[in-house]
């Protein structure tokens, strides 16, 4: 059989073992954890670009509703001026 005396530095050398694992967990938990913050940040900031992005859109859209709308007013004007400035031009020439 063994004797106590290895049996004692087997069971040291078993705490030695899972102290040092422990540490290699707290060191794993540890980048998990900045890992999770960096993914955090990166997500607020993919959030704060969207936002950004609808915003724009969301003018450019007013902004092309209103140019859709001043065509219906700017077209006849200028088709009113052509035709005042036609008329002109024939009344001179004659």
């Amino acid at each position: 059989m063994n004797e106590p005396g290895e049996i004692l530095d087997l069971l040291k050398e078993i705490r030695e073992n899972q102290r040092t694992q422990i540490a290699r967990q707290e060191e794993a938990l540890e980048l998990q954890r900045q890992n999770v913050d960096i993914a955090k940040r990166q997500f607020e900031r993919a959030e704060k670009i969207q936002d950004r992005a609808e915003r724009i859109q969301d003018s450019g859209a007013r902004l092309v509703a209103v140019a859709r709308k001043s065509v219906f007013i700017v077209i006849p004007i200028i088709a009113i001026l052509i035709g005042y400035v036609s008329w002109l031009l024939f009344r001179i020439i004659r």
